[in-house]
């Protein structure tokens, strides 16, 4: 077997495979003879049929089969022979060009680029220091109040915090157009879920009264048919509501399922729970300084192959989560060619860095984030013993947890500074 191999790009390489003629015709010659041992041709007894009607019937089929089997296995020899790393499946092609009575095939393929990783004492990350204040618990308990709330009738004109019912009709130069109509629809006063020349005329109006107004649309509004124009409206109200809080005492920590501690304890609760929030995204978001800067540091060419691939996946998982089953609507692949890159790149880095540095699947960390995702089940230890004992489950928490242990690495040896920040303002949108 001859090999030739050569560069064709920066990652493609197009690999020359000679197969002796004598080598491909011996195996053709045993295959038949198996054959002709059962084979059942008309007019022959089985295991009595030329050796030239065997040849007749069944040569091409089995030559083709020789070909394909010899391909695979001398393709195997050869990238093993030439120490390459092929990425994907290559594309195999006879090379019918020269006049070599061998049989030639050519097969190109990307291979993985050679990474070293540098300038990783350089990587720097921000963490926030989050302050869960008082005032934070107190907002956050009057979101849980507000969720509760109920909403009263009242004869009076409306102000802010009220819920105004109201029914409306737009128009641009007396026509009407799309979404510009909505009935017995609930507008709370202040939240800023309207328009704000909408919102402002809602303020002021009793129930059954009627108006007209205009309403000037942002330049920069999603729907562009409306983007910068004036609008008039007219509505008719219904009602105008008074938004009533639930007690703040112990029925209110019964309201979310707090049967024992009252009020005490659900304060408790919420003060928990805000806590993990922040720290579940200060997690991430440390994870991406550190992920970011490794690429930063790192620029590498990627596969081709590699990144159609997992643009290939990632239009996949989009349609999983749009609940999308026609491929024919599916997002186009060619806008996930951004995101996929980035993946690709990160993945070869952080495989590299583990490699590199010789990092070591910490088994308790992976029962631990087990143990996080089953927390909420009231038969939470049931439920680990079996998700830790499933391969398929295990499968998919093992490399996320190893790339968490890369990333607590690149932080450990890079450099950290903290800035102060508050609760409401990380946490917001």
């Amino acid at each position: 077997m001859l090999v030739k191999v050569e560069s064709t790009g920066t990652l493609e390489r197009r690999m020359r495979v000679e197969l002796p003629a004598e080598r491909i015709e011996k195996e053709v010659a045993s295959r038949l003879q198996s054959v002709a041992r059962t084979a059942k041709i008309k007019g022959f007894r089985p295991g009595k049929v030329p050796p030239k009607v065997v040849s007749q019937h069944y040569g091409a089929q089995v030559r083709q089969e020789v070909l394909s089997d010899l391909m695979s296995k001398s393709y195997s020899d050869a990238i093993a022979q030439e120490n390459l790393q092929p990425v994907a499946r290559p594309v195999i092609e006879p090379d019918v060009a020269g006049d070599s009575k061998d049989f030639v095939y050519v097969a190109t393929f990307d291979v993985l680029p050679e990474v070293k990783l540098k300038d990783l004492d350089k990587i720097e990350v921000s963490r926030p220091e989050v302050d869960i204040s008082d005032d934070d618990k107190a907002d956050m308990i009057t979101n849980l109040r507000k969720q509760r709330a109920t909403w009263n009738v009242v004869d009076r004109e409306s102000k802010d915090g009220d819920r105004v019912v109201v029914d409306f009709d737009g128009r641009i130069k007396d026509e009407p157009f799309p979404g510009g109509q909505g009935t017995e629809v609930p507008v709370v006063l202040g939240q800023g879920a309207m328009l704000p020349d909408f919102e402002k005329a809602l303020f002021g109006v009793s129930a059954d009264e009627e108006k007209t107004f205009k309403v000037k649309f942002p330049k920069d509004y999603h729907s562009e048919d409306l983007q910068g124009k004036k609008v008039d409206f007219s509505i008719k109200v219904h009602r105008v509501e008074e938004e009533e809080l639930p007690a703040l005492d112990d029925s209110l920590a019964e309201l979310y399922g707090v049967s024992e501690g009252g009020l005490d304890k659900l304060r408790e609760d919420i003060a928990k729970n805000m806590r993990r929030e922040a720290d579940q995204k200060i997690a991430a978001d440390i994870k991406e300084q550190a992920l970011s800067a490794l690429l930063e540091h790192n620029p590498i060419e990627i596969p081709n192959s590699l990144k159609h691939q997992e643009m290939h996946s990632m239009q996949h998982e989009a349609m999983r989560r749009m609940g999308i089953e026609d491929h024919d609507q599916a997002p186009p692949e060619d806008s996930f060619a951004e995101g996929a890159e980035r993946r690709v790149r990160l993945s070869l880095l952080v495989h590299q860095l583990i490699d590199d540095e010789k990092i070591v699947l910490d088994r308790d960390k992976v029962k631990g984030r087990v143990e996080e995702l089953c927390s909420s089940y009231e038969n939470a230890d049931e439920m680990v013993a079996n998700y830790m004992s499933n391969p398929q489950i295990m499968a998919q928490f093992e490399p996320m947890v190893l790339e968490e242990q890369a990333v607590d690495w690149l932080i450990a040896n890079g450099k950290e500074k903290t800035r102060k920040v508050s609760f409401k303002e990380y946490m917001q949108p």
